[in-house]
């Protein structure tokens, strides 16, 4: 199973977001994210044996239940990586919990190699050659209110996300 745990935005946000990707239109290369597929990576697990989903459901309960709700800011977009060919397009994301939540998953899972937190929210991967599109500032809020432990299913048309379980916060 290849799982994450991240914090997916409502649908109103997932709305405004859509409508920024039509910036892409008249740019070729980009692969634009499915809007009910938005999230904010907390941490990702990758491949994992069933055997160890209720250790993950447990620290999603704990780690969760020790953060309050808070508001995630969306601001400005940037790339990754940030100079060279672009290979993905974000919206960068902020809020008070973003980082106790990634660090209190991270240090009850010492044996999951993570990359450095960088709190985003993926637009658009780049599909082959693509330009840089002007950067944006989106200044959307929303209330976290929930970490989900998300399943990914690789397949052609893209990764397919199943939410196992919502974890509210404090």
């Amino acid at each position: 199973m290849r799982l994450f745990y991240a914090i997916f935005p409502p649908r109103e946000v997932q709305v405004a977001l859509g409508e920024a990707q039509e910036k892409l239109r008249s740019y070729k290369g980009w692969k634009p994210s499915p809007p009910h597929q938005f999230h904010i990576t907390l941490l990702f697990l990758g491949e994992q044996p069933p055997e160890r989903l209720p250790e993950f459901r447990r620290i999603g309960h704990e780690v969760a239940s020790r953060v309050k709700a808070f508001e995630v800011t969306l601001g400005g977009t940037g790339y990754f990586p940030p100079t060279g060919g672009p290979r993905v397009w974000f919206v960068k994301a902020s809020g008070e919990g973003l980082e106790a939540l990634a660090q209190g998953l991270q240090q009850a899972l010492p044996d999951i190699e993570a990359a450095s937190f960088k709190p985003h929210l993926t637009l658009a991967r780049k599909k082959g050659p693509a330009p840089r599109i002007g950067p944006l500032v989106m200044n959307i809020r929303f209330q976290a209110k929930a970490v989900c432990l998300v399943e990914s299913k690789l397949a052609r048309s893209g990764s397919q996300y199943q939410v196992l379980e919502q974890f509210p916060l404090k």
